[in-house]
């Protein structure tokens, strides 16, 4: 005799993980405009998402109609600029990413302006 109605139903779970890939933005040599995939580029009709790699050979810096072949690769966007196995040097300066740094550079340059200007009220 079998026993067909105690069968208890199997549930499977399938896990998928989804990989976020951050695209390298690419800098223009000639006049420092960056090429964003995030953005895309809206004068020559590119969807945003689309990696460097990908851009038509025609493609050209919508600022100063330089070829594809005059961008240099910067890497994802909010990342420590310079080469990785240098980011361990410099007191931890070297760790920051450009944001930072800028922050770090002009809040020194207000404060110092701010003590300079505080001399004045010395007698």
């Amino acid at each position: 005799m079998s026993e067909q109605g105690n069968e208890q139903p199997v549930e499977m779970t399938v896990e998928t993980t989804v990989e976020i890939v951050e695209l390298d933005r690419h800098e223009c040599r000639a006049c420092g405009y960056v090429y964003e995939p995030d953005r895309g580029d809206d004068k020559r009709d590119i969807s945003a998402g689309t990696p460097f790699e990908e851009l038509p050979i025609t493609w050209r810096c919508p600022v100063c109609g330089a070829k594809k072949a005059a961008f240099a690769n910067i890497g994802p966007a909010g990342l420590a600029s310079g080469f990785k196995e240098n980011l361990g040097f410099g007191l931890g300066v070297n760790n920051l990413t450009p944001t930072q740094k800028n922050i770090l550079i002009f809040g020194s340059l207000g404060i110092g302006f701010l003590l300079f200007l505080s001399l004045y009220s010395l007698k």
